[in-house]
């Protein structure tokens, strides 16, 4: 019988034990692809006593985390803990050091350390995975890395965050605001006590991230992300976005310019016929633009302990059939800076949705202030009130620079007709 491939599992929560449980029942299935059998060995985790409704009989149980790097008998750890330092990186640095090669989900590790890490996996001749880190059971990266080889990648951009998306799809199909549709998705579990890391933005940057070193060659710049959440998003300003035919979706976009890379996180206004417009409730999506394949859409569950483990588990897959590739697609030693490029310089269409009191002449303060920084508009929408009641209008400009939009807000804001500050989401046109 060819010789198993022996893993360490540290961390049994939702991912862990659903690992375990997928190892067990698809132990047949793994084996036949594989050539070899696939067999747990080790694990650690806080509890000894918690039901995981997973049989570990016949499991070595480690409790120190740290030390399954050096475990007897060991071929593969596989790091679920989370966080980007403490005993997570310690097993994850420790283990490559030794030599072993290592699974990983954890987001937070890659986009703080993931060059470091990658380079260390090289460096000691050993192998750095991690398909779980980014979208859940979504194959980006192997698609990133190997079936999107031959292509230039252009643009790379997506929803990958189910909370947030979770939240937006929801907030448009009731009309209710963000923080009633934030209660009701905590109360199902789709988003945590402390759901700031998801709605906030910063779940999105860490795996845009490591996608857009996947797709440029760069290395791993997380400080470099622009990041804005979701939580000044309205139910009017969704419904508007119906109105004049798009959607709002918190998007994660990278490109390669000529000045650097961007790399933005931020709630986007997207044409109601784009793909990427559609992607319901938790789900998340990757939309990944090549010079010769084109535009290619990959969509799925994000998260979850049933997608997330089977992108655990095509990683292990892959180490047992003996396949190799570089970390980040191309050896780590000729990952080059990124050269960021500032969120100033951006340059799209935007959304603006101001409250005024309605009154003779404001709207013609207004489009002077863009006047002077030469941004012309598309379309506006307005909705009557009583005279001298607060009424909303909705503006849609043409393409311009964001340094001068920034300026133009600024000054609008002060204006004493502004009843509240001006709300801007950029238009992606996709």
């Amino acid at each position: 019988m060819p010789q198993a491939l022996n893993i360490a599992v540290a961390g049994l929560g939702t991912v862990g034990a659903a690992t375990a449980q997928l190892l067990r029942v698809n132990a047949d299935l793994l084996a036949l692809r594989c050539g070899r059998p696939i067999v747990l060995r080790a694990v650690s985790a806080r509890d000894r006593g918690r039901d995981r409704g997973v049989d570990l009989a016949g499991v070595d149980w480690v409790d120190d985390a740290v030390r399954l790097a050096t475990h007897p008998g060991i071929d593969v750890v596989v790091e679920l803990i989370g966080g980007a330092e403490g005993v997570a990186r310690d097993l994850v640095v420790a283990s490559l050091t030794a030599g072993r090669p290592v699974v990983t989900a954890n987001k937070a590790l890659l986009a703080h350390h993931g060059t470091e890490l990658a380079r260390l996996a090289e460096g000691k001749g050993t192998s750095l995975h991690f398909e779980a880190a980014v979208a859940g059971g979504i194959p980006i990266v192997k698609a990133l890395r190997e079936g999107l080889a031959a292509n230039a990648i252009e643009r790379i951009y997506g929803v990958l965050n189910g909370t947030c998306n979770y939240i937006l799809t929801t907030m448009r199909a009731t009309g209710r605001d963000f923080s009633a549709v934030l209660k009701e998705a905590q109360k199902l579990g789709y988003a945590e006590a402390d759901p700031s890391f998801d709605v906030d933005g910063v779940d999105t940057a860490h795996k845009l991230s490591i996608l857009t070193a996947l797709a440029f060659g760069t290395e791993v710049d997380f400080a470099s992300v622009h990041i804005e959440g979701i939580r000044r998003v309205t139910a009017d300003d969704i419904r508007f976005a119906d109105e004049l035919g798009y959607r709002v979706k918190l998007l994660g976009i990278a490109r390669r310019t000529a000045d650097g890379v961007e790399q933005r996180v931020h709630p986007c206004l997207v044409p109601d016929s784009a793909p990427i417009a559609h992607v319901p409730g938790a789900f998340n999506a990757v939309v990944a633009d090549g010079d010769f394949v084109g535009s290619t859409v990959f969509e799925g569950r994000g998260a979850g302990g049933g997608p997330t483990a089977s992108a655990v588990v095509a990683d292990l897959v892959d180490i047992a059939r003996g396949l190799r590739v570089p970390t980040f697609a191309i050896a780590a030693d000729r990952l080059t800076p990124p050269h960021p490029f500032a969120i100033q310089h951006h340059r799209g269409a935007y959304y603006i949705c101001l409250t005024v009191r309605d009154v003779p002449g404001v709207m013609a303060d207004v489009t002077a202030i863009f006047r002077d920084e030469q941004i012309s508009l598309d379309s506006m929408l307005q909705r009557g009130r009583a005279p001298g009641e607060p009424v909303p209008v909705v503006l849609e400009t043409h393409e311009c620079e964001e340094a001068g939009m920034a300026r133009a807000l600024k000054n609008i804001g002060r204006l004493e007709t502004m009843l509240r500050p001006p709300r801007m989401i950029r238009i992606e046109a996709f």
